[in-house]
């Protein structure tokens, strides 16, 4: 049996451009793409921490080091430059594989930056403490 699980995520990414003239899709600065094992073209969910909205488009690649999240297309009504999202992506894994998975957790700052040293992993509910 084939499970469809979690594989890795930018975390609290800041919305840095909102194209709605575009035809559609998610630009990541292409060192975020990296970090977090998401390829162009891959499916990505984008979970709108702001506004509450939910969508699945697909990754372009960014400019490195430029710190670009861009929602384009019609997904732009949702998202806007400043909200907080989270760009999510999943994959489908026999069973070989479920031992010890762990899924990629990519932590930025308000700038997009990886925040260095940061956690590698994260807490479900109640064990997080916001600092």
């Amino acid at each position: 049996m084939r499970r469809h699980l979690f594989k890795s995520k930018i975390h609290r990414a800041t919305v840095t451009h909102a194209d709605v003239e575009y035809e559609g899709s998610v630009t990541i600065d292409v060192d975020l793409l990296r970090a977090a094992d998401i390829l162009p073209y891959e499916k990505v969910a984008v979970w709108n921490v702001t506004r509450g909205t939910r969508l699945e488009t697909y990754a372009l690649e960014g400019e490195s080091g430029s710190g670009v999240i861009c929602i384009n297309g019609a997904a732009a009504h949702l998202n806007q430059p400043g909200d907080l999202v989270i760009l999510a992506t999943f994959a489908e894994v026999e069973a070989a594989e479920l031992p010890g998975w762990k899924p990629t957790v990519v932590f930025v700052d308000a700038n997009n930056r990886i925040v260095p040293g940061g956690p590698k992993e994260e807490l479900p509910g109640p064990q997080r403490r916001i600092a």
